[in-house]
């Protein structure tokens, strides 16, 4: 079996949740940014890390989601500003499964993470957003200790999934 964690990331949180799962898996890995992977052929299992875009799938992800082969097994996790369990933090997450219809998604894993200063500062002054931006620079110290070791038991879980016989 070869996994491969592949990922997107522009502050650095879903890197970091990237390199929880490479840390967490045993034998033969792979770990690289999502624009270096071109053929998952050689992969048993993939993890597919991205950043939440206005609440959904940055388009980069998304494009990679779409060509993913059919009955490949992946498993799929994200980080966002939006608080754990929100409504806002499944939506990106529930429309990757759809994008990545023609695969086997065995999972899938959100956390908090930092959201740039750059965008709290332009999201705090549009009104229909300012809730939202005081919310998500609550995530401000994410991912945080406690996240990293959600996402170890996360990828142990997947690798269980990955490991159970099917069924007749």
């Amino acid at each position: 079996m070869k996994t491969l964690i592949t990922y997107f990331s522009l502050t650095g949180n879903t890197k970091k949740i990237a390199e929880a799962v490479y840390e967490t898996l045993e034998g033969d890995k792979e770990i690289k940014k999502i624009d270096e992977c071109s053929d998952l052929d050689e992969y048993s299992l993939v993890f597919v890390g991205f950043p939440v875009h206005s609440h959904s799938v940055p388009i980069k992800v998304e494009a990679f989601l779409k060509n993913i082969p059919h009955g490949k097994k992946i498993a799929l996790f994200s980080t966002h500003g939006s608080l754990t369990g929100s409504h806002l933090s499944r939506e990106a997450l529930e429309y990757a499964v759809v994008l990545a219809s023609k695969a086997k998604v065995l999972g899938s894993f959100s956390c908090r993470g930092k959201v740039s200063p750059e965008a709290l500062e332009v999201l705090i002054k549009s009104p229909e957003h300012v809730a939202w931006a005081e919310m998500a620079a609550s995530a401000r110290n994410h991912p945080d200790q406690n996240d990293l070791e959600d996402v170890h038991a996360f990828a142990h879980w997947i690798l269980t999934l990955y490991s159970q016989p099917k069924p007749f």
